[in-house]
């Protein structure tokens, strides 16, 4: 199988795991900032970039520093409902993702968790779409999921066959 072939499967069948559970338990298990997680461990299956604590590491960082600048900033808003132009609820929910970024920047780099799509996770939670407390907690049980799959592949020497490594 090419290189392309298998990148594109290993990234379907991680998400297909959030995905489904996200039909059968109706919770959020997928999300936006999976999909580009799926696809740095699909394309970038045993390099740095793909180790399960920068990975898991990198999103538990966001998802705090989403909910503390969602707590301090967002008071209740959503990007869902358009906040009027000029507005003070649109001010504090772009205060609290420019706070989130700051934070989850910061906080990966001080940890050594680099993992870029963990910047759309911590916005994911700091503009009040996945908010709650419990959402974080469904975020991380996701991309936790996720990283197993992929270390079960990877131990199955399934990856070689479904996307091999291209540094």
């Amino acid at each position: 199988m090419d290189k392309r072939t298998g990148t594109t499967l290993h990234t379907t069948i991680l998400v297909t795991v959030a995905a489904l559970a996200a039909w059968l338990s109706g919770l959020p298990a997928l999300f936006p900032s999976l999909g580009p997680s799926a696809f740095v461990l699909a394309m970038f299956p045993r390099s740095e970039a793909s180790n399960a604590q920068r990975v898991i590491g990198g999103h538990a960082i966001g998802v705090a520093a989403g909910l503390l600048a969602y707590r301090l900033f967002g008071a209740n808003g959503s990007m869902i409902v358009a906040a009027e132009p000029g507005s003070i609820a649109g001010l504090r929910l772009a205060g609290s993702g420019v706070m989130a970024i700051a934070l989850t920047v910061g906080g990966m780099l001080a940890a050594d968790l680099r993992h870029p799509p963990a910047c759309a996770t911590t916005l994911i939670v700091a503009l009040g779409l996945l908010s709650a407390p419990l959402d974080g907690v469904m975020i991380l049980t996701a991309v936790v999921v996720m990283v197993v799959i992929h270390q079960f592949l990877l131990w199955a020497e399934l990856i070689d066959e479904i996307g091999p490594e291209t540094s």
